[in-house]
């Protein structure tokens, strides 16, 4: 192992670093209105300011129209732009001019462990937000993945925070870029669907910088992100719509964020604390911040300064993003070719390749006939279940994808296998694990041992993982893992695809499959990029952005105990399914949620207890083979370069995903076995080799100091590795700081 001393970067027993109670690190692009929006406020009346502090409609906010300020409109959700809906209510409008592009959704982009393809992916959310006259995209969603069976699992990114900030950051980037404001959820804490409303969730000040508020911070500092939604939970006994110290101490002076922060719809439980701690816009009605906060301004007990000051955040954004006229909006078609393009590409990067005994790529030269087994290859994932979806004007399915690609070289065989769990017809509550239908299953096995190769669909659908509720198993659903076993039995050439927004238990359908592949809700060209991976046109080079449990017990959230709670009154619903169904989102009884795993949350728990899992962080196979060699370490300004060759010994082109992993074995302080501090996609043709840097940054090396209330760097020893997963790591070296 070799030894690089950094003498440039720090020489004292700990150095703050300027990234907190400082002046704006960033030139944001908010500020440069400051002479026009301080007229704009002087000539306003007290309603009309009030006025724009609650909703309009149900996705807009009001304007002041005899000033020439248009309402803001927003557009839900992360991964596409929701068709137009009712005025006030949840009903849709039924245009035909208002379908969009459906991106993969979180976990898939974050498996790209591409901040490029995060970047086009905004830009193209950007680009049809303003085709649909929006202002503000409800997104990007960058929660830590802290438990598997989270109901959002699939719309957030990753259960690391460099990951997921990185892949915020150029999100945020692409997506302002294009002229629309992102808005970053769910802040702060959100973790969980189930009572995500009345839950308490209880962290130390250390854990909740360095894991939960990073990715939020960097999308702020890097990003100049321009508007933040407050999350329904409480954090620390304050609910986030009226957290002072979310929304005033760290994000307005820590970090500098001059933008304006909306509630989650129904997320508002107070007037006067709400708009002294920092909320914007309280959606989608006007309970506490209408006629009750201009009561309170009047009898006193609200300043108009402070009123002032949350128009002007809001006057920020609304000048710097140009309004659409509403004649123009919706008039072309949304949903086209460039974005389908870059929904193609960040699917093809997104699958991971999880096992492969010499069944992939499909060798049309002996397989002639596939058996293709599971609704799930028909299924479409633009809709379903609570929350956003998207209205799409196209979704290539995996067996059309099939059809496509080898229609003319092979027969395909489909049947359906299982009946996919539907939220509509079954009891929520209720696991939705059950036994296998025989006489699906027969026809099945029937078609399987007619086949030269066998291809399962497996994995859960929008029903199973949704909005509202968590799932309660990560068992497959619908009997997939007997049907899986009779199918294996039938032809032991199967390949498995499991269809998910997170992890699944794959203990028995690994076992028994030649090949496993994770393809994600991937999107509106997801069963083309499948397809193309499954005929090796496209190499996989997907890689996991979370840990793949063996079993739910061995996550940290259910080792210790903190998840699941237990409530004594369970007809307590869920806050926005209440809102939708104009139920009281009072909540009597408080949960806490004791972070007992405080930093450890993801790979950092099993690698401190030494816990074997199906399918580590950073996991993915290639068809192609990739060498590590020539590791150096290199000093800079900003912290040390990370320099190595990276060779494709195969014949086959393809993308590999390099990752930077740092542990500190001398620290003073608790800190993981190991974290990754660095990662670049880089793409090898057959036989190449490429000298590769990837740059880790002394801000990503810091601690967060509870006591200074700032982050800190302390001096010392580095062991830095690198490889292609968290678990295969070839290279080191020692650096000392």
């Amino acid at each position: 192992m070799k030894t690089f001393r950094l003498r440039n970067m720090v020489a004292v027993a700990a150095i703050v670093v300027a990234m907190t109670a400082q002046a704006q690190p960033y030139a944001s692009r908010l500020t440069q209105y400051e002479p026009e929006i301080e007229s704009i406020i002087n000539r306003m009346t007290l309603e009309e300011k009030i006025d724009m502090l609650h909703g309009k409609n149900m996705f807009s906010s009001a304007g002041i129209p005899r000033l020439g300020i248009a309402d803001m409109e927003y557009a839900d959700g992360p991964f596409g732009i929701r068709e137009e809906m009712e005025p006030h209510s949840w009903n849709s409008l039924g245009l035909t001019t208002d379908s969009a592009t459906f991106f993969p959704t979180g976990s898939a982009l974050a498996a790209t462990w591409s901040t490029e393809w995060a970047y086009a992916y905004g830009q193209g959310m950007g680009r049809e937000a303003r085709l649909r006259g929006k202002d503000m995209i409800l997104g990007p969603a960058i929660n830590i993945q802290r438990i598997p069976t989270g109901g959002r699992t699939y719309e957030y990114l990753s259960e690391d925070p460099l990951l997921s900030g990185m892949l915020a950051v150029a999100y945020t980037r692409g997506t302002q870029d294009a002229g629309t404001a992102v808005c970053l959820k769910h802040y702060a804490l959100n973790n969980q669907e189930d009572y995500r409303g009345f839950v308490d969730v209880r962290v130390s000040d250390r854990a909740m910088h360095e894991i939960y508020l990073r990715p939020f911070e960097m999308a702020v500092r890097e990003a100049d992100a321009w508007g933040v939604m407050a999350a329904y939970n409480k954090v620390n006994g304050r609910w986030c719509s009226e957290n002072e110290h979310l929304l005033n101490t760290i994000l307005r002076q820590q970090w500098g964020f001059p933008g304006m922060v909306i509630s989650d719809w129904g997320g508002v439980h107070s007037t006067v604390d709400a708009v002294a701690s920092g909320m914007n816009v309280e959606m989608p009605g006007q309970r506490y911040m209408g006629k009750a906060l201009l009561d309170s301004v009047r009898a006193g007990v609200v300043s108009e300064e402070v009123i002032n000051r949350r128009v002007r955040e809001i006057l920020r954004v609304r000048m710097t993003v140009m309004p659409i006229d509403p004649k123009v909006a919706n008039s072309r078609p949304v949903g086209n070719d460039e974005e389908m393009a870059t929904a193609l590409e960040v699917a093809r990067r997104s699958i991971v390749l999880l096992k492969n005994e010499n069944l992939l790529p499909i060798d049309t030269k002996k397989v002639r006939t596939i058996a293709v087994i599971g609704e799930n290859a028909v299924t479409r994932m633009a809709l379903g279940g609570v929350g956003a979806g998207v209205k799409t004007r196209k979704e290539v399915t995996p067996l059309e994808g099939l059809q496509t690609l080898l229609g003319n070289k092979v027969k395909l065989i489909y049947c359906k296998g299982y009946n996919s769990y539907d939220r509509k017809s079954r009891d929520k509550k209720q696991n939705p694990v059950q036994q296998p239908e025989r006489k699906l299953v027969n026809e099945a096995v029937k078609a399987a041992k007619k086949a030269d190769l066998v291809i399962f669909f497996a994995g859960d659908n929008r029903e199973v993982e949704t909005e509202g509720s968590d799932r309660k198993s990560i068992t497959l659903h619908s009997g997939q893992d007997q049907l899986a076993e009779a199918l294996a039995k039938a032809n032991p050439r199967m390949v498995t695809v499991i269809v998910s927004g997170g992890p699944v238990n794959v203990n028995t359908v690994s076992a028994v499959s030649g090949a496993l592949l994770a393809s994600w809700f991937n999107g509106s060209m997801g069963g083309q990029a499948l397809a193309e991976v499954l005929t090796g046109q496209v190499s996989p080079s997907g890689k996991l952005p979370l840990t793949w449990p063996k079993a739910l017990d061995d996550v940290p959230a259910y080792a210790t105990g903190s998840y699941p709670q237990q409530i004594s009154n369970n007809s307590q619903g869920d806050i926005f399914v209440g809102l939708v169904n104009n139920q009281s989102n009072e909540r009597r009884q408080q949960l806490i949620a004791n972070y007992a795993e405080e930093s450890m949350v993801g790979y950092r728990w099993y690698d401190r207890q030494k816990k074997e899992v199906a399918y580590p962080f950073g996991f993915g196979l290639s068809y192609a083979q990739f060498e590590y060699s020539d590791l150096s370490v290199q000093p800079t300004a900003e912290g040390f370069d990370v320099c190595f060759t990276l060779a494709n010994s195969s014949q086959m082109d393809a993308e590999e995903v390099a990752q930077v992993y740092v542990s500190r074995p001398d620290s003073h302080i608790d800190r993981p076995v190991k974290e990754l501090k660095g990662f670049q996609r880089v793409a090898l043709k057959g036989g190449e080799r490429k000298a590769v840097t990837i740059s880790v940054r002394r801000s990503d090396l810091c601690h967060w100091d509870e006591a200074a209330q700032t982050w800190m760097l302390e001096p010392g020893i580095l062991n830095v590795q690198v490889g292609g997963s968290s678990a295969q790591l070839p290279l080191s070296a020692t650096v000392v700081i």
